[in-house]
C-alpha cells in the first residue's frame, strides 16, 4: 500500500488528515512544523511514540537523507546528493551570498530534454519529484547548515514544467506563511522553453522569476543542443517569454551558456542581442546571464577563455542590454548539478 504524502499537504489538508486517523486538529501544526525544519517523524519529540509510529508507518514526509555531502574549501558552497527510500538520488547545491543564502534544487529524478551540454540528462528521466520532496531539500539543507535559506533556485535536476504540478503545488507551499515562507520574488524557475507550461505558469501569477534556457540564437542550432526546440521554436518560445513578462510585470532571465567554437563569437553576440532585442524592447524587461559551460565528458564541450567571455559581454552592453557572466561557485566540488548523482550511479 502506498504511503500517505503529507510532505506535499497544506496545514489544512494536514489538518483534515489527522483528524480523520482519531489525532487531534492542533497535531497537525507540530507535524508541519517538524517537517519544515526537515525533522522526520522518529524525531517530532512532541508528539507520542503511539503516533510517531503511526506516521512511520503510514506516511511520507518527502525529507531525503543525505548520501554525500561535499564542501568548497574555496567559496564554502554545499553541495549534497539527497537520497529517497526508493534509492533514487538527486542533487541540490546551498551557496552563500552578501544577500543571503540560496539554494539549487532538483525537481525531477533525472531529465527527459536531452540538452546536450547537461550532465542532468544523461541516462534519461527516471520519475517526478513530489512537491515534498522538492520541499524536503529545502528543509534538510537549512537544518544541516543551521541557517535560514533566503532564497531558492529550481535550476537542478529535471525540468519544473515538465513536472508543472507538483512544482505548482512546491511554490505554494515554500512561500505560505505557515511553512517556510520564502518570498516568491526570491525564487527562480528555470526552464528549457515548455511553451504551453509557460502560459500556464503566466495565470498562477507568481512573482517569481522566469529564467529562460535559451544558449543560442537561431532554431537550426538551438535544435542542435536542446531537442525541446524542435517543438517549440525560438519565435514562439520567445513570443511566449515577452506575454509573460508583459502579463506579471516580473523581468525575465534569459540563460546563454557559453560553448567554446559553438555559439560564443562576437557575431553569435551580435545575432542574440538583436534577437532579443525584436521581442523586449524594455531595457528592464530582461536580464542576461551567461555562463561558461560545465565540462561533461560526454559532450566534448569546453570554455572558452576569459578574454571570449568578456568580449561577448561588452557586445550586448554595447547593444543596451544588461549582461552579467555567472560566477562560478564550488569549482572545487563540480557545484553544477547531475555530476555528483552520475559518478555515484555508475
Amino acid at each position: 500500500m502506498a504511503k500517505i504524502d503529507i510532505g506535499s499537504m497544506t496545514l489544512s489538508e494536514l489538518e483534515e488528515y489527522i483528524v480523520s486517523i482519531g489525532e487531534s486538529r492542533f497535531r497537525a501544526k507540530q507535524i508541519y512544523t517538524w517537517l519544515c525544519r526537515g525533522v522526520d517523524f522518529g524525531d517530532m519529540s512532541n508528539l507520542s511514540k503511539p503516533l510517531r509510529e503511526k506516521l512511520a508507518e503510514n506516511c511520507y514526509s518527502g525529507i531525503p537523507h543525505i548520501e554525500k555531502k561535499l564542501v568548497s574549501r574555496i567559496d564554502g558552497t554545499v553541495k549534497y546528493l539527497f537520497g529517497f527510500p526508493d534509492g533514487e538520488c538527486v542533487e541540490s547545491v546551498v551557496m552563500f551570498y552578501k544577500h543571503g543564502t540560496t539554494i539549487c534544487i532538483s525537481s525531477q529524478v533525472g531529465c527527459r530534454m536531452g540538452c546536450k551540454f547537461c550532465a542532468s540528462t544523461i541516462g534519461g528521466k527516471v520519475r517526478d519529484l513530489t512537491a515534498g520532496e522538492m520541499l524536503g531539500q529545502v528543509a534538510a539543507a537549512q537544518k544541516d547548515i543551521g541557517e535560514r535559506i533566503d532564497g531558492i533556485v529550481m535550476m537542478g535536476i529535471g525540468e519544473p514544467l515538465d513536472n508543472y504540478n507538483n512544482a505548482i503545488k512546491f511554490l505554494k507551499l515554500v512561500t505560505s506563511p505557515d511553512g517556510l515562507n520564502i518570498g516568491a520574488r526570491h525564487i527562480s524557475l528555470s526552464t528549457s522553453g515548455l511553451v504551453d507550461k509557460i502560459a500556464e505558469l503566466e495565470k498562477e501569477n507568481f512573482q517569481i522569476t522566469l529564467s529562460i534556457s535559451l544558449h543560442a540564437s537561431n532554431d537550426e542550432r538551438r535544435s542542435a543542443l536542446m531537442p525541446v526546440n524542435r517543438k517549440w521554436g525560438v519565435d514562439e518560445l520567445l513570443s511566449a517569454v515577452k506575454h509573460y513578462f508583459e502579463a506579471t510585470g516580473r523581468r525575465v532571465s534569459i540563460e546563454y551558456t557559453l560553448i567554446a567554437g559553438q555559439n560564443d563569437s562576437e557575431q553569435d553576440a551580435k545575432e542574440l542581442g538583436a534577437l532579443l532585442r525584436k521581442y523586449f524592447a524594455k531595457q528592464d524587461a530582461l536580464h542576461i546571464n551567461l555562463i561558461p559551460v560545465n565540462p561533461v565528458k560526454e559532450s566534448g564541450f569546453m570554455q572558452g577563455d576569459r578574454r571570449s567571455v568578456e568580449k561577448f559581454q561588452k557586445t550586448l552592453a554595447d547593444m543596451g542590454l544588461t549582461a552579467t557572466v555567472r560566477r562560478t561557485l564550488g569549482p572545487d566540488i563540480n557545484a553544477s548539478c547531475g555530476q555528483l548523482r552520475r559518478k555515484e550511479s555508475t
